[in-house]
């Protein structure tokens, strides 16, 4: 006599999400990104720069510092870098060997710890000590490239002249398809022709908050992300 056995049913995947390429307009991929901005709107009405500071002059040495760090450890440098040199005058005049030792923590020490004395002396020789509030005048700083002067300018001035690149918009660009490109630079292009302007620079922190939070680099929270459904990542892991 032979014994039935019932196999259970394979359970079901969930269908790939065709990528927008394939399947998307010009006019459906705006609106879209307009539900996208409207739920991290939602999600993080509150986004903010995390590096802290109290002048344009801390946060252009934060930002430096910052460059393959976490923010959170350059917060825990800044404070006593703040309370010792309290001007541009200051940093230009640091001694490298001890300004090494101060920031040696963040990684990368010796580059950063030139791009800050020489950008320094820059600002004292060129601005009388002040940080410049324009694109052209920030980037030709030594140290200091267009990702660390929108950050300047869209957070210690309030001018939204860029679109932040950071590796988190970097990465979340791409997997919500807003961009074809993997260079920092066409990526701010094609969000600056695609997110409104008054945007730019709330939109890079919200998109940092949700890589950070949600959309994590090694294991994106999926189901947790209110924005699943308008994205067509391959990495989805629902």
């Amino acid at each position: 006599m032979k014994t039935s056995t019932t196999r259970a049913k394979p359970r079901a995947k969930r269908p790939a999400a065709k990528r927008r390429r394939a399947t998307e307009g010009p006019a459906e991929r705006r609106a879209r990104l307009r539900r996208i901005i409207a739920r991290l709107e939602r999600e993080f009405p509150a986004a903010h720069c995390a590096l802290d500071h109290g002048t344009p002059l801390e946060l252009l040495v934060a930002t430096i510092l910052s460059a393959q760090c976490t923010d959170a450890r350059v917060n825990l440098v800044t404070p006593s870098l703040f309370a010792k040199y309290r001007s541009a005058g200051a940093y230009a005049a640091a001694d490298p060997r001890v300004l090494e030792r101060e920031i040696q923590s963040t990684g990368f020490f010796r580059n950063k710890t030139k791009s800050i004395i020489g950008m320094a002396q820059a600002l004292v020789e060129r601005h009388g000590g002040r940080v410049p509030d324009t694109m052209d005048a920030l980037v030709a700083l030594p140290g200091v490239g267009r990702k660390t002067a929108n950050v300047v300018l869209g957070n210690a001035f309030g001018r939204n002249e860029g679109v932040v690149v950071d590796t988190h918009v970097q990465r979340l660009s791409a997997r919500l398809d807003l961009t074809g490109h993997t260079e920092p630079k066409k990526i701010e292009q094609d969000l600056m022709r695609s997110v409104p302007q008054d945007r730019w620079i709330l939109f890079s922190h919200q998109l940092i908050w949700h890589g950070r939070k949600i959309c994590q680099a090694r294991r994106p929270k999926c189901i947790e992300c209110n924005l699943e459904r308008l994205c067509y990542s391959k990495d989805k892991t629902v």
